[in-house]
């Protein structure tokens, strides 16, 4: 089976890169895509790489896994969604946008749900895999606990925070705590960790990176991939973003700002002024450890490390039972939105 790895943007590494351990150990051919913007944050610079179209339409694929929003639909191979969180109240997550073949997702809630949509549109297909840039978590979930305690010996603190909000504007919690991240720092008990997705906006992450370079324990580095930092983390505080359910399935607390979650299961605030003293009771009283077993349950009920290895055989077997498909039909709107991305196939496609 030859695959594609599909990377618009740079958080897609983290969430192929399972899958790409198990294309190897299968002995599949495999390439990566890789858009000229990210080109310089990818990680496998040894592997088989592209950031050309032209490239992939002689590839030959059998299967394009792809963890974004568009894949161009002139490419040869099944077209499988893989996804990029886990936040399926974002006003996205759920919209079937025709562009795939196969949605290979990561627990009861979200299969229930593009079940009912493929009953709908008839034109996809659904298997429950769980998510490989989870893997980590049933494979080695210590795997970062010698760095963990050189950090906190390093600034003599006691608990690791981590602060890592979404970027969407509407929903991003960043102008809002600025000045109490730099409050919560006055506690000298706490590393405060940084992390920002890819697409937040360059003047938030200008700000705080000036926060962090006036404040010792505030600690803020440029890690592509956030599992490392969920990790280490004691807590997380953020909004309305997917790593909230990947921080909960590490069965710890989560404290959120103005969450737009039509369910909320763990601590959720209007007011910033009650983050720093919500810490203090989340860290030590952990009021929700009983409502994280149903997302566990519902999102991502799998702990063995074995998402990625579900995801390549899904696929492999659809594609034994059904072929690869010959083409998707498209409506003019969509076939001109991948023209835009992506160009336009050539000639020979």
């Amino acid at each position: 089976m030859k695959s594609i790895l599909f990377c618009e943007n740079n958080y897609a590494f983290g969430i192929l890169d399972p899958i790409k351990q198990v294309l190897i150990e299968k002995g599949y051919d495999y390439i990566w895509y890789v858009t000229k913007k990210i080109i310089k944050d990818f990680p496998y610079s040894s592997d088989n790489y592209t950031s050309q179209i032209s490239e992939l339409e002689t590839f030959n694929a059998d299967a394009i896994f792809v963890p974004g929003n568009a894949v161009p639909y002139y490419l040869r191979g099944l077209k499988v969604q893989v996804f990029h969180g886990m936040a399926g109240e974002k006003k996205g997550h759920f919209r079937i946008r025709q562009y795939f073949d196969l949605y290979l997702t990561q627990g009861p809630y979200f299969t229930n749900k593009f079940n009912e949509l493929r009953d709908k549109h008839k034109d996809f297909d659904v298997i429950e895999t769980g998510w490989p840039k989870l893997d980590i978590y049933g494979i080695d979930k210590s795997k970062y606990i010698d760095y963990k305690k050189e950090l906190l010996k390093e600034f003599g603190a006691k608990k690791v925070i981590l602060y890592a909000p979404t970027f969407s504007p509407k929903l991003t919690s960043a102008p809002f705590l600025l000045k109490v991240i730099k409050a919560l720092a006055k506690n000298q008990d706490y590393v405060i960790l940084l992390k920002f997705h890819p697409l937040m906006a360059p003047e938030w992450i200008e700000k705080y990176k000036i926060l962090a370079d006036s404040i010792p324990n505030i600690y803020y580095k440029e890690e592509k991939n956030i599992v490392k930092f969920l990790l280490i983390a004691d807590i997380l505080i953020s909004d309305t973003s997917s790593v909230v359910y990947e921080f909960m399935l590490l069965d710890k607390p989560v404290i959120t700002f103005n969450s737009i979650s039509q369910h909320i299961y763990w601590e959720n605030t209007k007011s910033f002024n009650d983050l720093i003293p919500l810490i203090d009771k989340n860290l030590n009283k952990d009021p929700f450890a009983k409502s994280r077993e149903y997302i566990c349950k519902q999102y991502h009920p799998y702990s063995d490390g074995k998402s990625a290895l579900r995801m390549v055989d899904a696929t492999r077997g659809y594609i034994e039972q059904h072929g690869v498909p010959e083409k998707r039909k498209l409506s003019f709107l969509r076939r001109m939105k991948i023209h835009s991305l992506f160009g336009k196939p050539s000639k020979s496609s």
